[in-house]
């Protein structure tokens, strides 16, 4: 169950988009706010935006049923992990600094992971919280969300 990184970069190839970079992914999560979640810094946020261990029952929920952020995009906080185009770094230290993805040549096994899930609690769902997996792991808390170039 759950889809794994090479799956989802197989099926965001296949629709002629791509995953996020860390950045972008942030970034479009937060659109400009500096409070923990996008709408605010209190768990009283999260529950009006986010599906996490404390408002979920411990179950996946269609996209769509919280509120939305400032850019109309739903689920950026829990509900899935959402799999990012970044290797996994422990800082962002020599990160890029124009929003492209970083990775490793050759590349690492390990991936990036935003927007905690359901079965998480509410500081693991924060805008800046991210988390990693080896790029073949599947589990029924993994996603993704898909970027396009411009």
């Amino acid at each position: 169950m759950g889809v794994s990184w090479d799956d989802a970069v197989l099926y965001a190839e296949w629709a002629g988009l791509r995953l996020p970079s860390e950045s972008e992914w942030e970034y479009a999560c937060r659109v400009g706010s500096k409070t923990r979640f996008y709408k605010g810094d209190s768990e009283e946020d999260l529950d009006r935006v986010g599906w996490y261990d404390k408002n979920s029952g411990e179950r996946l929920f269609p996209v769509g049923e919280k509120g939305p952020n400032a850019f109309c995009l739903y689920d950026m906080h829990g509900n899935v992990w959402e799999w990012i185009e970044d290797d996994y770094h422990d800082n962002y230290q020599a990160s890029p600094s124009d929003g492209k993805p970083w990775f490793d040549l050759p590349r690492s096994n390990s991936r990036v992971v935003r927007g905690g899930s359901y079965g998480v609690p509410s500081r693991v769902c924060r805008s800046a919280s991210r988390s990693r997996n080896t790029k073949d792991h599947r589990y029924s808390v993994l996603g993704f969300r898909l970027a396009r170039s411009i």
